[in-house]
This record gives C-alpha cells, structure tokens and sequence, in this order.
C-alpha cells in the first residue's frame, strides 16, 4: 500500500530533493502545489529537509486507494517554556491541489481554496527511547482523506470524527478525533488557490460526546488546559488513560454550564434512520414515501437535498433567529454559510436528482408517525432536544442507508414546513416534526435511560400516545435490511 522514504518525494524532485541548500531553488517539474505547503514546512523545520515520509506506491490519480501522495513525518523538539513536550508532527500532501492540472483536483483559480482547501496535520507525543515515528498515524490520515475523497465533504476547525475504534489499533481510550487549525502552520497561498492546515487531535469516548452535546471548540480550549490531555499545542498522547473530566472534575461543570447556555451547535448527523407513515396504511399508492414512476422509487429532489445540506451548513445560530432555507433554495456560488468552501456536501447522494419533477411533489401533513433509530443515532436525541430544540434550533438525521431525512424543529424556527396546527410534514421521503417546548421537556423525561444506552437490550420502544408519536430504537442490522 504504502512506502517509507526519507526524503520521500517524485522522482522528478520531490519534499527532499531541492537544488540548492536552503535557497528555495527547486528542479522545474517539481509540482508547484506540493512546492507551496513544503516551503511551510522549512519555515518550521529548516534543519529538517529530508524527513521520513509515508508515500502510496500507487498514487490515486493511477488508480492507487490512498488519495494522499504523501505523509511527511518531522521531529518537534516543543517548547519546554510552555510545558510542550517533544512530539512527531505529521503533514499531509494531497488533499489540496498539488499538480494544477486537473488530475485529481478540478483548478478552480488562486483566489479560492486549493482543491479541498486543507492538508490534515498530527502531532503525537515522542515516547522515550522512540527513534523514529510510527508510521500508524499516515494510514488514520489517509482513511480521513479517502472519506473527504469519497464524499467530497470538507473538514473545519471544530468538527468531530466518531472513529470507535484505538487510532493506533491498540488497547487505547483515545478513539475518536477532533479538528482544530495547527498551531504552527500558517495557511499558504499555492498557484492554485489557499491551503490551510487542520491537526487532528487524539480524543476519549467522554470527550467526543461532550463535544457533540456542547461544541468542538469548547473542548480543545478545555483540552489545552490540561497538559497531559494535549496542552497548548494539542498533542496527542495515545497511553493518555484518563478523560479531562476524570483529571479535573470541575471540566465538567464548565461543559454543562456551557450546554446550559450555548446548546449545541452540532446542527446534525448522518445516521442509520427511517421513518413510517402510521396515518395510512403502508401500501397506500399517495404514500409519496413510495411514489413510482414506471418501477423508480421516489428519491430525494435535486431541491430538497439542497435544503437538507443548508439545514446542516447553518450550525449553531447565536445572534439570529434559526430560519430552515426555503425549499426551492439555491446554492449560492458553491460555497456554506459558515464553512470552508466546499465542492459537494456528504448528504449529497447520487439518486439525489428529481425522478418525479420537484414541483408536482407536495407536502403532506401527518397524522401519526413512528421513528425508527439505531442505537448510536438514538443516543442523540436528548442532544437534539436539550442541546437544540430548547434553544429554539432545529437537528437533522441523514440516512446513510437511505434516502431518508428527518428534520426536528422548534417553534421559533422559520421557513419549516410542519407547524404547530400540522406538527409532522413530509416532503418526499424528507419528514419534518415540530416539537413544543412543553413537549420537549416530557420527551426528556421519558427518554432519561437512552442517556445509558447500555443498560437497556434493544429493541426499545417509546411512545406518545396523545401525540401520535411512536420511536423505536433497533439494532443495526435491521438498518442494513432494505426491506425494513
């Protein structure tokens, strides 16, 4: 899969093979975009001009599986004044636009980002005795990428990655990630567009859900106050065997004053999800759950996914009212409202095109609906009705096995199709639910035990009979059935 050189590089010149020494002089097919982000990395590590790097044997544009062309692996010595540990500092190469010649990524101009925009940084902590860095950290960025590859979604400073799993496939509690700008690296400006830098920091089970219920900015500041959970620099130490809120208990406090206050800006999830019409049969032909023409199946328009990508791009809405896009909403130069140019959002299926012509589908108001999740997704819903809906915001689920949507809202969100008169609405297989606050605040007491989803067998059932509202959550494999 993957070869360790020093100096790594193409033949034709690569990160190591400079002409000149130190003099920025480099042979004329070396690719101008790898130039760029190599000449950042001189800045911080001029004494360092042939690191060890991870290379693909087979480069993605060959029909390789890596879409990264490089990991380049350099030695921080830290900053003793600041209680910064000596550590490895890992640097991607390709998730920007190293060639410029549209082989991988499509030249848009300088002005913009450079393909995705970022290369993906990490630093881990150098154990004593450790000679030289592992090279494990390479392959968690290359699964990174191909996901950003295979999506065409873009990373930002504060997102988080559920991994479930040791990043280093050890016995370790440091199994998912956030993402935060590197604390060294500036953004750079390359022949074909900006490129900046986001680090990957090493986090616990309780610190990835403390950043879902409150926010991933939240947590790395409480995270670089703890120097054995990152410090300042954010480095990950994988033989970490306590959360922050274990080292410090008052963490904890500063997190739930912080839900509190803030809710969450976590707006939304691509989740193992479905949901049925309990108002008519299932058979009923007017079910636009299952409108064909000829023997297509209904599938999300053009239009809606485009509202469902908004619903998701608006995030945490501080200083103003939470408005849901209208549906005929377009997309406006390609770019999110409050996230890094992106070329396509992950909610974005290929049977995302209109079968039935976007404007003979129309909303139907529901009677009774019945809400199916897995156990992961259905963890989530006191987020979604403490952390968003209490605070007047509105959370998505996203099938990842379907064409499927659900939308929650509160009464102060505008431009949703459920109202208060018509709480449940469907656009296509797009169901929205309007929730009350005094409904919400019953929904939280009921669902108390999905706070320790461990503790109870599934399936599990809740219901609100008065309401019309039934949720299950189910195991996985009833997800992964398509006849479900």
């Amino acid at each position: 899969m993957e070869g360790v050189r020093p100096g790594g590089g193409p033949p034709a010149g690569g990160p190591g093979s400079g002409s000149g020494s130190g003099s920025g002089s480099f042979p004329s097919l070396f690719p101008p975009g790898l130039h760029g982000i190599y000449g950042e990395c001189r800045r911080l590590y001029p004494d360092q001009p042939n690191p060890l790097q991870v290379t693909a044997i087979i480069k993605y544009w060959l029909g390789g599986p890596d879409p990264l062309d490089y990991v380049s692996m350099y030695r921080n010595l830290g900053n003793p004044a600041l209680n910064v540990p000596e550590h490895w500092h890992y640097v991607s190469f390709g998730l920007s636009d190293l060639y410029g010649d549209n082989r991988v990524h499509e030249f848009t101009g300088t002005d913009g980002p450079s393909g995705f925009g970022f290369e993906l940084t990490f630093r881990l902590k150098r154990e004593t005795g450790e000679s030289a860095p592992p090279t494990w950290p390479a392959e968690l960025m290359q699964g990174l990428a191909r996901y950003v590859f295979q999506s065409e979604n873009t990373f930002c400073s504060g997102d988080h990655v559920s991994w479930h799993n040791p990043l280093d496939n050890s016995e370790s509690r440091i199994q998912h990630m956030l993402l935060t700008e590197d604390p060294q690296m500036q953004p750079v400006q390359t022949p074909f567009g900006v490129v900046t830098f986001l680090q990957i920091v090493g986090v616990c089970t309780e610190e990835l859900h403390a950043a879902q219920q409150w926010n991933g900015q939240g947590i790395l500041e409480l995270l670089r106050t703890v120097p054995v959970a990152g410090g300042p620099w954010l480095i990950t130490d994988m033989r970490r065997g306590e959360t922050i809120f274990e080292i410090d208990p008052h963490l904890q406090e500063r997190v739930d004053k912080g839900i509190e206050t803030d809710g969450s800006n976590l707006s939304g999830v691509s989740a193992k999800c479905a949901w049925d019409d309990l108002s008519r049969p299932p058979e009923d032909d007017e079910d636009s759950r299952s409108i064909c023409i000829g023997t297509q199946p209904r599938r999300l328009s053009g239009k809606d996914t485009e509202q469902i990508r908004e619903t998701l791009r608006r995030g945490l809405e501080i200083n103003s009212k939470p408005v849901l896009p209208p549906i005929n909403a377009q997309r406006q130069n390609g770019l999110n409202h409050d996230r890094a140019p992106s070329r396509k959002d992950s909610l974005e299926s290929e049977s995302s095109a209109a079968i039935i012509p976007h404007e003979l589908i129309r909303t139907r108001q529901l009677e009774s609906v019945h809400l199916k999740f897995n156990q992961e997704s259905g963890a989530l819903i006191p987020l979604c009705l403490r952390g968003r809906l209490l605070h007047g915001r509105h959370f998505t689920y996203k099938s990842i096995t379907g064409d499927t949507a659900i939308t929650f809202v509160s009464t102060g969100v505008e431009g949703a199709f459920a109202t208060e008169e018509h709480p449940y609405a469907a656009h296509g297989p797009w169901l929205q639910i309007l929730l009350t606050e005094e409904f919400v605040e019953k929904m939280l007491e009921d669902l108390e035990d999905l706070n320790s989803p461990e503790e109870f067998k599934l399936p599990k059932e809740y219901s609100w009979p008065e309401k019309k509202l039934k949720v299950s959550i189910l195991p996985d494999a009833v997800f992964d059935n398509p006849l479900h």
